[in-house]
């Protein structure tokens, strides 16, 4: 059974740890680890009787919203306690640039211990006001149908070969690392955001549950929990989002931009699985991992412990 975390930093809701993690000016931080991989063949039981569960390795994938506010402590934190040297930024240099000129964006954040990895999913490019219009109308649409169509484009902008940086790639690559005699451990943790740490950051941790063999329905709810991640940020990202002529969208819509409904996931997923029969088949068909990097991601991820063990939700 969660337990719930009564930190101060977290003060408009007390949030269920696991798997969140309250970390002193980063809301929506939490663990993607812990959910249960659903197998055909029954569970072991442990010498002690104990029934056994495959789960989603914790203490490796982190995920979050960006990290302008981290406060000195909440930096040792995540470098020295949670040994996390890896963060990957999906933010784009404009998006960065663009929001810190008209004092609407958020500083770049580092942090000694851990190294900021540049990977923009959407490239400079694809920042004109043509572009910006299409992908804020689908996100504060009414419909899920605009966030599909929303997820579709982060995912193909991902994974365009126009982008040198192949984000999805660096982190499932990262994700699939072989250990190797001066590095035995192999994987290490990281950290994944993008802006509120929901969209892109959504995409790319769904697959990585999915391909782990984490049932929809558990990867749906995780990224659900983002709704009560961003509740102390809700406001800010709102009026972010509200006051920008470019984007020109009205409160309502950004409420609704910054939602992050089951649906949209659901959809997501589904579409995937119809234009690519699997979501195995969509990462080997765009280039992200190869079917034996599939295979080291899943060693690398996937543990047994016993079943309280497991994350109820």
């Amino acid at each position: 059974m969660a337990t719930i975390d009564s930190s101060p930093d977290l003060a408009a809701r007390s949030l269920p740890s696991p798997p969140f993690i309250s970390v002193p000016g980063l809301p929506n931080f939490r663990d993607a680890g812990g959910y249960e991989i659903i197998s055909d063949s029954p569970s072991a039981l442990s010498s002690e009787g104990n029934r056994k569960a495959k789960i989603v390795r914790r203490g490796i994938i982190f995920r979050s919203s960006e990290p302008s506010k981290l406060t000195d402590a909440g930096a040792v934190q995540l470098s020295q306690q949670l040994g996390i040297k890896s963060v990957y930024d999906l933010r784009s240099a404009t998006e960065i640039t663009r929001g810190l000129g008209s004092g609407r964006g958020f500083p770049i954040r580092e942090w000694e211990g851990s190294e900021r990895k540049f990977v923009p999913v959407f490239l400079d490019q694809d920042y004109s006001p043509a572009a910006l219009a299409l992908r804020y109308k689908n996100y504060a649409s009414e419909s899920d149908e605009g966030f599909i169509e929303a997820y579709k484009d982060i995912l193909n902008a991902a994974t365009d070969p126009a982008n040198d940086f192949q984000p999805f790639k660096a982190i499932l690559g990262h994700l699939a690392t072989v250990p190797t005699t001066s590095s035995p451990q192999g994987v290490s943790p990281c950290l994944v955001h993008c802006t509120a740490g929901k969209d892109r950051t959504g995409v790319i941790v769904a697959l990585a549950l999915s391909l782990c063999g984490v049932p929809d329905e558990a990867v749906v709810h995780e990224y659900n929990l983002t709704e009560i991640g961003l509740n102390s940020r809700l406001e800010e990202l709102v009026k972010h989002v509200s006051s920008n002529p470019q984007i020109g969208i009205d409160v309502e819509g950004a409420r609704r931009m910054v939602g992050a409904r089951k649906e949209a996931m659901q959809g997501t997923l589904a579409w995937i699985r119809k234009k690519y029969g699997s979501v195995e088949q969509c990462v080997i068909d765009l280039g992200i991992l190869t079917p034996e990097g599939i295979a080291q991601l899943r060693k690398n991820l996937i543990v047994e412990v016993d079943q309280d063990e497991v994350i109820r939700w």
